[in-house]
């Protein structure tokens, strides 16, 4: 199974996928400011990667800490937990992990210091299993939707690489081809960064699932010529109504789904679900550096000086979204109470487990 997130001793083990699919190279990550950087500039990248990976560093900056009183140690915490929450805006995965690791720290207050580092360390390890096994669960609940001999499109990268391991709407794909189903994947090239030519294409060949690239714009024509059966995606924010925050391109296949009378799946952890936030208008869109837009391969592609528009993410409203399947289940509308019920299912859980 790919790794993309390794702890280690000494460190956190990320594989770079800037790199890839040209060179399978790891970054040795020592401390929460090359973790911050490292969640910056997409070396590790998607919600549930970059949850596990913040909470990595949250805890490599907790260990450096020289703090003898909770009050002190706490105190830098927030520090390094601010720097993290400065990351990437968009993932809420993000901000479930600080608050998670946070809570940790608050909740024994009353130990030594150095035993709230390793339940730190703990907590954070805990994240990355936690997500493989959601994800391994999410593709049970998922895999129903596909059938054999159906051809599946999908956008960016939600894969393994995107996760602690297996991922969420390539979990769902690998899920029904672990079942014997004979699944075909048409992966968009996902504009700027190429995540689906690069990254997507890179796990499903190598796990021997059948894959065709594509460029952003032939989706309608596959879907035309009758291609493709359903469209899977991932996501980065979910909001109460249903409406689904993921990789810019997202909304407009969710259109020409529509169109096409094709379902519109999501796939998707539920801290991936953001229900304090009440529709997709109130979520924050990351925007990223001209440059991806100006530039391929370091060579300059557009006039000198033209002005860009890069928004990371788009959002997709609640009624073009057939279902929504998480670790928990699978939410359908209405959105507003499916996902709450999922939400507080998944809460008693982690109650559950503390005690």
């Amino acid at each position: 199974m790919i790794k993309p997130i390794q702890f280690l001793d000494s460190g956190v083990l990320l594989l770079d996928q800037t790199r890839l699919p040209g060179e399978e190279v790891y970054v040795d990550i020592k401390d929460h400011l090359a973790m911050a950087e490292a969640i910056k500039s997409m070396v590790v990248r998607g919600a549930p990667a970059i949850g596990v990976a913040a909470a990595g560093g949250i805890s490599l900056g907790a260990a450096a800490i020289r703090a003898d009183s909770f009050e002190a140690f706490y105190s830098e915490l927030e520090e390094i937990c601010a720097i993290m929450g400065n990351t990437r805006p968009t993932a809420v995965n993000l901000f479930w992990a600080i608050e998670r690791m946070k809570r940790v720290a608050a909740e024994n207050r009353s130990l030594e210091v150095d035993k709230i580092k390793k339940l730190l360390e703990a907590e954070a390890r805990r994240m990355l299993e936690e997500d493989i096994q959601h994800n391994k669960d999410m593709g049970a609940f998922g895999q129903g939707f596909i059938s054999d001999g159906d051809t599946v499109l999908t956008h960016c990268n939600a894969g393994a690489l995107a996760t602690a391991g297996f991922g969420t709407a390539l979990g769902v794909i690998r899920a029904a081809h672990l079942k014997g189903k004979r699944v075909k994947v048409i992966a968009d090239e996902t504009r700027p960064f190429l995540q689906g030519a690069r990254l997507t294409a890179w796990e499903l060949d190598t796990d021997g699932i059948q894959v065709t690239v594509i460029s952003d714009n032939m989706a309608g024509y596959c879907m035309s010529k009758g291609m493709v059966n359903l469209v899977l995606v991932g996501a980065d924010r979910i909001a109460a109504n249903g409406d689904v925050a993921n990789k810019i391109g997202t909304y407009p296949l969710a259109l020409l789904a529509k169109e096409h009378g094709l379902p519109f799946y999501v796939a998707a952890p539920t801290s991936t679900l953001d229900l304090s936030t009440t529709t997709g208008d109130d979520i924050p869109i990351e925007e990223r550096d001209r440059t991806e837009i100006t530039h391929f391969q370091g060579q300059l592609v557009t006039p000198e000086g033209v002005d860009v528009f890069n928004p990371a993410f788009d959002v997709t409203p609640n009624h073009l979204v057939h279902a929504i399947i998480t670790e928990r289940g699978v939410a359908k509308a209405p959105y507003e109470k499916s996902l709450q019920k999922i939400s507080i299912e998944d809460r008693k859980e982690a109650t559950t487990k503390s005690n």
